[in-house]
């Protein structure tokens, strides 16, 4: 039996950071990955392939939008979708590589295989070549990440019918695809095939889409997707899905109506991997695949962490790094602050939609007095010169004190140029800041200072 500092199960963004921030503090660390590859799925079929997937269909748009509209139609007549993923292959290659010269370099101890627990503080791991190997060590970080929700209803094929997973390994280039789901993935898919020149056909048994996104900017988004052909079928639930004897996808909708496409794209929720760990042998207990942890990322075992996706909501990559973080900082006993409360959030849909802080309706909901400012990408010189006219970046500050309550944007660079608005909102600063500082001209991010005169024009 190998005894370590401490254990960690996964290698996705959360393991890797607990990992790292461990071994600089002077632990002994060993990671556990069951994939071939490390990186979990935020870099192996999640975060990192789908929004490279949209770089690459958004930088051929762009000869459109600067006014060549034949050259990136003539792109995308030649390219298909396995030759996006050919690009999509070369980034996680690369990534891969990193992720593992910094474990490296960090004295992490990298052993293949699938844990489980044998009891608190020892893990059984089943190798590839079918030995088994047990380590000892305490605290125990539990970051196995989540995986796409397959109901038996729905007859994957991983071909024509894909989950977000599968259908990164797809070798068709569909005419039509019907997309199962309005949430963060399915808009995200819905949104790039539709401008890379798919049909697409959106679904979902929500009356609106994306509802904690700010109601104007998802307004703007929704309109986009819409001229760029994506057929929303909102309000609609699935009743059936078959294959035709063409082989194509026909789903049926509990309002009789069908809708007939090449392929499917089924993204309605994740569920945490947990199944595997043998969580009755130690007495702790997980919620609909999903971990409860205290502020500090602990489990009702308190020298056993939790983090990641199989934690829940926010489940973001960049979030699921600093839990990892600070859950090594803690059980390493390294004072740090809690996780902060305003996080940012991206939406890489085409056009990207970014925020952080509050909303209109959440602050009409708890009756604060606010104001609005607004600037348009149609206002900005740099949006001209880049093609990108329909951008919105929007300001939500107190009526009376000023003070810097939200940040919305939609339009290209959105998750970039958040990061301007963010550290004004968590330091409680006003939009004062944005109106006596100068932006270098010509770019997006004047886009801070005209809003925020204009909110303060209107108070």
């Amino acid at each position: 039996m190998r005894s370590y500092d401490m254990l960690v199960i996964g290698s996705g963004p959360a393991g890797q950071k607990a990992a790292i921030q461990a071994a600089k503090l002077g632990k002994r660390v060993v990671i556990i990955e069951k994939a071939l590859q490390l990186g979990g799925t935020s870099l192996n079929t999640g975060t990192l392939p789908s929004k490279t997937l949209k770089d690459t269909i958004e930088y051929f748009d762009g000869f459109a939008r600067r006014g060549f509209p034949h050259l990136g139609a003539e792109i995308k007549r030649r390219m298909t979708l396995p030759d996006l993923m050919a690009r999509k292959d070369e980034v996680i290659k690369n990534e891969v590589a990193v992720v593992t010269d910094q474990l490296q370099r960090n004295h992490v101890e990298i052993i293949p295989g699938l844990a489980s627990f044998v009891d608190p503080q020892t893990l059984s791991v089943a190798r590839p070549d079918g030995s088994t190997v047990r380590l000892r060590g305490s605290p125990i970080v539990i970051a196995t990440g989540s995986r796409p929700r397959r109901p038996e209803a729905i007859p994957f094929n991983d071909v024509t019918i894909c989950d977000s997973d599968s259908i990164l390994n797809t070798k068709e280039h569909p005419a039509s695809i019907t997309v199962m789901g309005g949430g963060v993935v399915g808009a995200e898919y819905a949104s790039m095939l539709a401008v890379f020149g798919v049909r697409v056909t959106l679904i979902d048994k929500r009356t609106q889409l994306l509802r904690f996104v700010d109601q104007e900017i998802m307004r703007v988004l929704d309109s986009h997707m819409r001229r760029n052909g994506v057929a929303m079928r909102l309000g609609e639930e699935m009743a059936e899905v078959v294959l035709d004897p063409r082989g194509r996808v026909v789903t049926r909708l509990q309002s009789q109506e069908t809708v007939t496409t090449d392929m499917m794209l089924y993204a309605m929720g994740r569920r945490g991997n947990i199944e595997s760990l043998n969580l009755e042998a130690i007495g702790l207990k997980a919620d609909q695949g999903e971990l409860t942890v205290n502020q500090h990322y602990q489990t009702a075992i308190p020298h056993i962490y939790a983090v990641g996706d199989v934690i829940g909501f926010p489940a973001l990559a960049a979030t699921s790094m600093e839990q990892g973080r600070l859950a090594a900082c803690h059980a390493c006993q390294v004072a740090q602050p809690v996780a902060p409360k305003i996080l940012p959030y991206g939406l890489y849909t085409i056009p990207e939609v970014s925020a952080v802080g509050k909303t209109e309706e959440e602050l009409t909901t708890s009756e604060v007095p606010y104001a609005v400012g607004r600037a348009f990408y149609r206002e900005m010189a740099r949006g001209h010169i880049r093609g990108d006219l329909e951008g919105l970046l929007k300001l939500v500050f107190h009526r009376d004190t000023r003070q810097l309550l939200g940040v919305h944007i939609v339009g290209p660079g959105a998750t970039e140029l958040i990061h301007i608005g963010q550290p004004v909102l968590a330091y409680q600063g006003t939009v004062d800041f944005f109106v006596h500082n100068v932006f270098n001209y010509p770019t997006l991010a004047e886009c801070y200072r005209t809003a925020a005169l204009d909110g303060l024009n209107h108070v």
